[in-house]
């Protein structure tokens, strides 16, 4: 097994925010990565998305993954066992990832032969919404057992992505969960969002989901 990068960082310089994520978008189009945001608040099941996400595009691309958490190194390991590049960055209690922040991930992990990166960002669904990371794409993932209310209380990071994932729908015949009013109160807030049922665990909604991932990849809507 290879060895595991653990880094940690500190937010400690006030650079603008913009602009480095502007310059990390740069960068990793220089070398033909993409890198997409990975939003969801704890125990949505964005480490196991990602897992299910890796093994379906593993064969056809090289995929990296930048795990952000306070503390542990978990994460980082299930998704390197799972086939990809990790490296886990420890936010010493930060409640987001910010574009300072995401720039030392990729600077870590190195892009030079990767195709698709995923930061996966702090769980919270408040804070990391207001941070332009560097990423190309931005996605959120809400879980069945979450509510399909969620929108109504936290509505910024629904309005702001591209992609919502709903996960764990293998759990929707034992949640009060309600798909058909979820993606109406998603859309009300985001008409252009694209919406993907999945589950990780018996593959529903994969095969959708990693298409549009490399129709992204590709330029194209």
């Amino acid at each position: 097994m290879n060895e595991l990068k653990v880094f940690s960082i500190r937010k400690n310089i006030h650079e603008d925010n913009k602009m480095v994520a502007d310059e990390t978008r740069a960068a990793l189009r220089e070398k033909k990565a993409y890198m997409i945001n990975v939003m969801s608040s704890p125990g949505s099941g964005k480490t196991t998305t990602l897992v299910a996400t890796i093994k379906a595009l593993k064969d056809e691309m090289n995929i990296g993954v930048i795990e952000a958490d306070v503390d542990s190194d978990v994460d980082a390991r299930t998704v390197q066992n799972a086939g990809a590049k990790a490296v886990q960055m420890h936010t010493g209690g930060l409640c987001h990832i910010d574009a300072t922040m995401a720039r030392a991930g990729v600077d870590e992990i190195g892009i030079e032969d990767l195709d698709l990166l995923f930061l996966e960002n702090i769980g919270n669904l408040i804070c990391p919404v207001g941070y332009d990371t560097g990423a190309m794409r931005n996605i959120a993932i809400l879980s069945v057992p979450e509510g399909d209310d969620k929108p109504l209380k936290y509505p910024m990071i629904f309005a702001k992505v591209d992609a919502l994932l709903i996960s764990k729908i293998d759990t929707m015949p034992y949640f009060d969960f309600d798909l058909s009013v979820l993606e109406t109160r998603v859309r009300e807030l985001n008409p252009d969002i694209r919406i993907f049922p999945i589950s990780s665990k018996t593959g529903e909604g994969i095969k959708e989901w990693t298409t549009w991932v490399k129709q992204q990849m590709k330029g194209e809507n």
